[in-house]
């Protein structure tokens, strides 16, 4: 028996609004995985919104039929940033789903690579994180190394 089980109905755990995890509590107890999953939610709702409005904005603002070439390129540019930025929102919520599935399965908070804890801190700067510190580091030593080949 995986011993996540008893975590994976988190939605009979009730937090508080103010309810920050401790390093006092169990790591990954039943709390923590409920703050996580409702910090993810919030966070996938928010960009879900806001890249709903800027590609609403963007298609209300279209220069691109302007006589005046300046313009176009102008309109052009913004429109090819704004783009990158709902594409970026976009990745952000495909590993967002994925931090959901793993509060689901049992394995969130746990480094892919060690199965080592990924720390508090860590999950509170960054929720989707998937590695501990020690082998993130080693994951971009070794970008570098094959970024300078």
């Amino acid at each position: 028996m995986n011993i996540f089980t008893g975590f994976l109905n988190i939605e009979m755990v009730k937090i508080s609004k103010t309810y920050i995890p401790k390093e006092t509590e169990k790591y990954m107890c039943p709390k923590h995985l409920a703050f996580f999953k409702k910090k993810l939610q919030d966070w996938k709702t928010d960009l879900k919104r806001t890249s709903n409005e800027a590609i609403y904005n963007s298609s209300l603002d279209d220069n691109s039929t302007s006589a005046d070439i300046v313009d176009q390129a102008s309109s052009y540019t913004e429109k090819n940033v704004e783009l990158r930025a709902i594409n970026r929102q976009i990745k952000l919520i495909s590993k967002i789903e994925s931090a959901l599935k793993r509060i689901q399965d049992g394995t969130y908070g746990f480094c892919e690579e060690t199965g080592e804890p990924i720390g508090l801190k860590r999950l509170m700067a960054r929720p989707v994180a998937t590695l501990c510190i020690a082998a993130q580091e080693k994951h971009e030593k070794e970008e570098k190394v094959y970024a300078d080949d």
